[in-house]
């Protein structure tokens, strides 16, 4: 009981207290003083950050910020979300015309020159969508069917070697635009679509006459959320504040957008050694 009689008395730390021992050019003093967080993302790629039929901004991005929203003022609402293209994920953290960039934004050494990461909140990769009435709608089937295996995936440099590195034998079908590459699945000139992991997994779930998740997925790579560099009073809020929401007690809204957004149950947290 010592820790909840703790965790209780904090909350009545006030913001403006809390803002007040934070350095003062830092984003947590600014964001608190502000009322609102203000976020930059985008607007078009269901399940990360896309429109509703009622037109409201929604997707696993958008649940990240009102996370923080929440950590800072105890209401998921203040916040602000400015839509912005991927070149300007960087671009605007640094310049300050967002507090943070929450954005589908692959993790990397590159980019860390240029930015801090907050921690992983996603781990994305390579999966594999296929027909629900298929014969090979199964990973084991397509490895199987070897060099039978017709596979559609979106042109890039490292598209052939990305599908063989799960099916060696398989023949390799670059297409120039997403959609292409699924309506090549639709139209069954390919047996499966070589798509991010959360696409799969959106697409699926959301879909199940539609499409199969192959049951196969690999190539990791991490989502974090950017931020200003130098900033390390904003950078460890945003960390432990993404870390209570996934590991720690205050799950809800994390988990409710894992379900929507993946069609998965997030797997079971358990009291003892911590694994974050």
């Amino acid at each position: 009981m010592a820790g909840l009689a703790t965790a209780g008395a904090l909350t009545a730390i006030s913001a403006e207290k809390a803002a007040a021992q934070a350095a003062s050019d830092s984003v947590l003093r600014t964001a608190l003083d502000r009322g609102k967080l203000i976020v930059g993302t985008g607007s078009t790629n269901a399940p990360w950050h896309f429109e509703n039929d009622a037109g409201e901004l929604v997707g696993m991005d958008i649940t990240m910020g009102r996370i923080l929203a929440k950590g800072l003022f105890d209401d998921a609402t203040k916040v602000e979300f400015v839509t912005q293209d991927p070149a300007q994920r960087i671009p605007n953290v640094t310049t300050n015309k967002v507090d943070i960039t929450i954005q589908f934004m692959t993790m990397t050494a590159q980019r860390s020159q240029l930015i801090h990461f907050s921690r992983p909140y996603y781990v994305e990769g390579v999966a594999l969508l296929t027909l629900p009435g298929s014969e090979n709608k199964t990973f084991d089937k397509l490895l199987a069917n070897g060099a039978n295996t017709r596979i559609s995936i979106l042109q890039n440099v490292d598209a052939e070697s990305s599908v063989h590195f799960a099916l060696p034998q398989a023949q390799v079908m670059q297409i120039d635009t997403q959609a292409n590459v699924l309506q090549a699945l639709e139209s069954k000139r390919v047996d499966a679509a070589a798509v991010d992991l959360s696409t799969v997994r959106w697409l699926a779930s959301r879909n199940p006459d539609k499409y199969f998740d192959a049951g196969k997925s690999w190539y990791s790579m991490l989502y974090g959320a950017a931020v200003r560099q130098g900033d390390l009073d904003w950078l460890t809020f945003v960390n432990q504040t993404f870390t209570i929401a996934m590991f720690g007690h205050e799950t809800a809204l994390y988990d409710a957008a894992f379900k929507e957004y993946f069609g998965q149950e997030p797997p079971p947290r358990h009291p003892g050694f911590p694994v974050i």
